[in-house]
């Protein structure tokens, strides 16, 4: 069994400490679907929606997740982000959103795309949940990983 990076010798949890890595271009990709009825789905695309414009919302809440991901998540890192892209794609269930980050940096950028991704797809839900409480989110996922030791991971079915 690997070593677990996030303990210490006696099973403690710490951060892991990046300070002799390298630094490299690092990118991450992100999607994840939020289904919904079609009434909803064509009020999102009309900007008819009781709360406003759902997606560039949704669009400004993953950016701003992404760059509170250090303080969101215990143990990661808090990153200084070259980018973050929020796109949304309308699909016959509902939308999908993909998430992609950059930085030149010692320590992956997955976990700031997965929680902007999330975070998106949340604020869909809350700006439209007065039209469909039903709505599912769904699949969120990493889709790609570019830098570092480990190099390009892409999911195999993406």
């Amino acid at each position: 069994m690997n070593k677990l990076t996030h303990l210490d010798s006696s099973g403690t949890a710490r951060m892991v400490d990046v300070g002799s890595k390298a630094e490299t271009h690092r990118i991450a990709i992100a999607k994840g679907m939020i289904r919904m009825n079609t009434a909803t789905l064509a009020a999102i695309a009309a900007g008819n929606a009781p709360k406003g414009d759902v997606l560039g919302t949704a669009r400004i809440a993953g950016i701003m997740a992404a760059k509170k991901t250090g303080e969101l998540i215990p143990l990661c890192h808090p990153l200084g982000l070259d980018a973050v892209n929020i796109d949304f794609e309308l699909m016959e269930s509902g939308v999908e959103c993909t998430a992609t980050a950059s930085l030149t940096g010692k320590t992956g950028i997955e976990m700031e795309a997965l929680t902007a991704v999330s975070v998106a797809l949340l604020t869909v839900y809350d700006m439209a949940k007065a039209l469909d409480k039903g709505m599912v989110i769904e699949g969120v996922r990493l889709i790609e990983k570019r830098g570092g030791k480990s190099g390009i991971w892409r999911a195999d079915d993406a």
